[in-house]
């Protein structure tokens, strides 16, 4: 689970040199973080895009602005003081990331794979949301979005082994299109430092799931669910 630490591919992309484009987001994905603010950030904000892996900002950066991904994926992730990588969270399109309570970031960013993504300045989201009630119940309500994911993967870390892929699985299959499979962007490397394991003890249970007739993994990136009750079981 070592990780060397991150450095940043393409300097040049920062959000300030960024050009705009007229970007259409999934109108689902809009009503789910909030209409009035996804479309404020597609007004207002510039696309930037990531080569896998490029960091988008690091810990302890000024938290200067607001990210909604377009296309790809995204990690947080913060390195442990003894080389450890732990892996806070995953965003995928639709999703918006960057918000802080501080003026700093708490954790680092970067691309999973190849990735289009929204920025906008967070002083012009927070003035917007002064005059604009919509955008200030948006951002209300991203914010207790982002701190329940917070609560969640801390209760996440609690549990068994099988009880943590179970419940990352069904958490994926929630986010994504379709109920009885998924489409995995990340390797086991990130799920194994998402969910505090081994990538050996990850792979383990994945396969011990197989058995069960729980999961079926045609893939190393696509896991079709056979037996959601089984899973959901185990995500208590």
């Amino acid at each position: 689970m070592l990780a060397a630490t991150p450095v940043r591919t393409d300097t040049s992309r920062r959000p300030a040199q960024a050009s705009r484009h007229g970007v259409v987001g999934n109108p689902n994905l809009d009503a789910c973080q909030g209409d009035a603010l996804a479309q404020s950030m597609r007004l207002m904000g510039a696309t930037m895009s990531f080569a896998r892996n490029s960091e988008i900002f690091g810990e302890r950066e000024p938290a200067e602005y607001l990210y909604r991904v377009i296309s790809g994926s995204v990690r947080s992730y913060k390195i442990l003081s003894d080389g450890r990588r732990q892996v806070g969270g995953f965003y995928l399109p639709g999703d918006i990331f960057g918000l802080e309570f501080a003026d700093e970031h708490t954790l680092s960013a970067e691309a999973v794979t190849d990735a289009k993504v929204l920025v906008i300045r967070r002083s012009a989201i927070t003035a917007l949301a002064d005059r604009d009630p919509a955008i200030a119940r948006g951002l209300f309500v991203l914010t207790g979005r982002e701190l329940k994911r917070t609560q969640d993967h801390v209760l996440l870390l609690v549990k068994s082994a099988q009880e943590r892929v179970a419940s990352f699985l069904l958490e994926m299959a929630s986010r994504g299109s379709s109920a009885s499979s998924i489409e995995l962007p990340m390797s086991r490397q990130d799920i194994a430092d998402y969910l505090g394991l081994t990538i050996e003890t990850v792979s383990r249970t994945l396969t011990h799931l197989e058995n069960a007739a729980a999961i079926e993994v045609p893939t190393s990136r696509r896991i079709v669910l056979r037996d959601r009750a089984a899973l959901s079981r185990l995500n208590v």
